[in-house]
Parts: structure tokens; C-alpha cells; sequence
């Protein structure tokens, strides 16, 4: 049997040799066109982000830092004021007295008069303890105390028959002093009777258990029909003072001197207790004392501050933010603390604003700061009371741009006026809120 080899030619005679070249090309050479590709798709993604970072210009003209137009801006004088000084510090609301209530007998509990979470005052009646023993043990030594009297009433009767008998000459003078000792010995015996009346007196009265302060009273940690006694931890409940309650803060001890001649020279230092997020102000204090030592492993010193406390806005153990108010400083250039910027502009580094000028330039002025309250900072070198300081915009500002400040006008493509930086911008015409700049009509 004969076998012939059929190639393709015979095949598919109609296939030339140039129509198999590309795809053997491709074959050859798939790994170099995919690198291309990968190329190609990555050059394309670059001039995409370079097209899209380009600045397009606003309907005002501007150009990007106010290069073709006034940029739009917030802005605020610099005036002259007070300004206080105020150390922070973080503080814990702490009871001015803080009670844990407990026995003083053993016993069991027969009533709880008082409500979890009541206000209290001092003296009003908490718990009830069952008295029976107490009132047999005073019984008791009442009765001792009777009977002791007697045996000293008749020892006394017979001393002073002692006495006349000695006279005659009808006793020894060894009895006559043995009597009289009988009755030193009752006077002592009666005193101790005495002593124990009052001891069972006393008892009687712990079975009556009242509260030894103002304040709120906790949860409860006894049951009634328990047998307590005055070993136990938790006691019956714990009894917090509120109205008024203090703060314990520290603040470092570089401010110790200043602090210590204001309270000896001066009235009592204002406090203000902010919440934990340091926003919301709780209540308005007083400074009441300061420890008598330094920490000398936080090198701070404690202080106290009293609070009155009336809505209850402060509660024990309480994490708050102190403001101590330490002194006020008179006549101050004062201006936002937003128009403060920190670089390196024109070469200088620091912290400098932005000021404009009669010609609605801005300049940038290097200036150095001092007091920080909240929203507002001394400036006491490199601004004067009246100038105007950017406090939104300054971004795109620099050195001679120009500036359109709030409520001036900018011709816009539109024919509205730009809403400046801080202000709101105008609503579409037709919408509710929206306002039309007249245009100026041709001379």
C-alpha cells in the first residue's frame, strides 16, 4: 500500500505564498506589538490628564490666580480690641463630697425610704434596720444603771452610820474606810452604767440611717431583708454632691507665678468647662484653689474650680475642656484667625496674610502673631488697625493680583454679577432667590 504526504499547496492551491506572511509575521512577533500597544494606551492616558489639568476660564475671565481678571474673596478689617488670655487644660468633674452610706450596727434591713437616682438632702431618712435588739440592749442597761444607784444610795446610808458610830468609839476605824471605798467602788460602777446606756442610746439611733449630705443619691446596693453590717464594701448606697461640684484640672507649671499673683492681687479667676468635643460650653466657674506641689513626673499642678451647677450640666466624673481665664490684654490688634497663612512668599519664610490696598491689590505682609481666642489672634508686629486682611480666597492669590471684594460687581458672560468668596451665589434666573445685574445702559 502506497502513502503520499498532501501538503497545503495541494490542498488549497488557491492560497499564495504573500497571503500567509502577515499572520506568520504576527505569530514571529506577537510579544513586541503587545509592548506597542501598552505604549500607545499609556500615552494616550497622559495626554488626557495633561488636557484636563489645563485651567478653563471662568465666566468673569479669570484666568488661573487671577492672572486674566480680579479674584473673588472674602475679607476682614483689622481692629484694635480685647483679647483674654486663656489656658487650656483638661479636667474631670469631681463631687465636693462624695458619701458611701453604711451601718454602723449589724441588723437587717427592714426598709429603704429613699428612690435610685432621688436628690437628697442632708438628714432626710435613707433606710430602717430592725431596732428590737437595740432597744432590749438599752433596756437592759437602764436597768443595771437602776440597781447600781440603789446599792450606792444604801452604801452611803451606812457610811454615814460608820461615821457617827466611829465618833463613840463603837467600830474600828478599818470598817469605817472599808465603807467608804464600797462607795467609790458604786460611784465607778454607776459611771460605767452610764457610759453603757448611752453606747445602747447611740445604737438605737443607727438603726435610723439618714443622709449626711446634699446630694444624689446612686444605685442601691442592698436589699431590703438583708442582713448588713458595717464590713460590708459597697455599703447601702453612695451619695454625690452636685450642687455645687468641682473640676480638677492641671494646667504646666511655667504658669505657676503669673497664676499665683493673680490669686493673691485679684478676685477670683473665671473658669469655663466645655464638653469633650471642645464646642459646646457647659457651665461657668470660678477658681477655688490650687494644690501645694508640683507633679515633678508631668511638671504640672492641679487646680480645683467650683461650679454652681444649677442645670446639672456637669455630672461626676465627667471628662471636660477647661478655659482658664488668666488675664485680659487691652487694646490689641486683633484680626481673624483664617487670614493667617504660613509659607515662604516673596522668599521670606513665616507666617504672613494678604492685604489689600486702596487699589484693590494684594500685598503680602509678613506678620507676627500673639494671643490665640478661639476665632481671633494678636497680630503685634506687621499690621495696623483699618487694613483689610483675605480670610478666604488667599489660594489662588499672589503678590500684585488683583482682587474683587464682596458686593463689587464683575462683568461676567452671563450678565450676572459673581457671587464673591463667602457670599451667596445668585440662583438661576427663574428660580426663586435668583437676581438680575441691570446692565448699564449705552451713552
Amino acid at each position: 500500500m502506497k502513502c503520499e504526504v498532501v501538503s497545503n499547496e495541494s490542498i488549497y492551491p488557491d492560497q499564495s505564498a504573500q497571503e500567509r506572511g502577515p499572520l506568520a509575521f504576527i505569530r514571529r512577533h506577537w510579544i513586541g506589538l503587545l509592548v506597542a500597544l501598552v505604549v500607545l494606551l499609556l500615552l494616550m492616558g497622559l495626554f488626557r490628564y495633561i488636557h484636563n489639568k489645563q485651567p478653563v476660564a471662568d465666566p468673569a475671565g479669570r484666568g488661573p490666580g487671577g492672572q486674566n481678571g480680579p479674584v473673588a474673596v472674602a475679607v476682614a478689617t483689622a481692629a484694635s480690641g480685647d483679647i483674654q488670655l486663656r489656658i487650656p487644660a483638661l479636667g474631670t468633674v469631681t463631687p465636693l463630697a462624695s458619701v458611701i452610706v453604711r451601718t454602723q450596727i449589724n441588723g437587717v434591713m427592714q426598709k429603704i425610704l429613699f428612690t435610685e437616682g432621688q436628690t437628697v438632702h442632708q438628714g432626710d431618712s435613707l433606710a430602717q434596720i430592725d431596732a428590737r435588739p437595740s432597744q432590749a440592749a438599752l433596756q437592759q442597761m437602764q436597768g443595771n444603771l437602776r440597781r447600781d444607784q440603789a446599792l450606792l444610795a444604801d452604801a452611803k446610808l451606812n457610811l454615814q452610820r460608820y461615821e457617827g458610830l466611829v465618833k463613840e468609839d463603837s467600830i474600828a476605824q478599818q470598817q469605817l474606810d472599808t465603807q467608804r471605798a464600797l462607795v467609790d467602788q458604786y460611784k465607778g460602777t454607776i459611771e460605767s452604767d452610764q457610759g453603757q446606756v448611752k453606747t445602747a442610746e447611740v445604737n438605737l439611733t443607727y438603726t435610723h440611717i439618714i443622709a449626711p449630705v446634699t446630694g444624689r443619691v446612686g444605685l442601691r446596693q442592698v436589699d431590703q431583708g438583708n442582713y448588713v453590717t458595717p464590713g460590708d464594701t459597697n455599703g447601702i448606697v453612695v451619695i454625690n454632691q452636685l450642687q455645687p461640684i468641682t473640676v480638677i484640672f492641671s494646667i504646666p507649671e511655667d504658669h505657676v507665678p503669673a497664676l499665683m499673683r493673680r490669686l493673691h492681687g485679684g478676685p477670683a479667676m473665671t473658669v469655663e468647662a466645655y464638653d469633650r468635643t471642645n464646642s459646646a460650653k457647659l457651665a461657668d466657674g470660678k477658681l477655688l484653689t490650687v494644690d501645694n506641689e508640683i507633679d515633678v513626673t508631668t511638671g504640672t499642678v492641679k487646680l480645683r474650680a467650683q461650679f454652681e451647677n444649677a442645670d446639672g450640666a456637669l455630672f461626676p466624673n465627667q471628662f471636660v475642656n477647661i478655659q482658664l481665664l488668666q488675664d485680659v490684654l487691652r487694646n490689641q490688634i486683633i484680626m481673624p484667625n483664617a487670614a493667617v497663612r504660613r509659607g515662604a512668599p516673596n522668599g521670606v519664610v513665616g507666617t504672613f496674610v494678604y492685604v489689600v490696598d486702596a487699589n484693590h491689590k494684594a500685598q503680602v505682609r509678613p506678620v507676627t502673631l500673639g494671643v490665640v481666642d478661639g476665632e481671633r489672634v494678636v497680630v503685634t508686629q506687621g499690621l495696623s488697625v483699618g487694613e483689610l486682611v483675605v480670610t478666604q480666597g488667599g489660594d489662588r492669590l499672589r503678590e500684585g493680583a488683583d482682587v474683587l471684594l464682596p458686593g463689587a460687581q464683575a462683568t461676567s458672560a452671563t450678565g450676572y454679577a459673581d457671587a464673591p468668596a463667602g457670599t451667596t451665589k445668585p440662583a438661576t434666573p427663574g428660580q426663586p432667590g435668583s437676581r438680575r445685574t441691570h446692565a448699564k445702559p449705552p451713552q
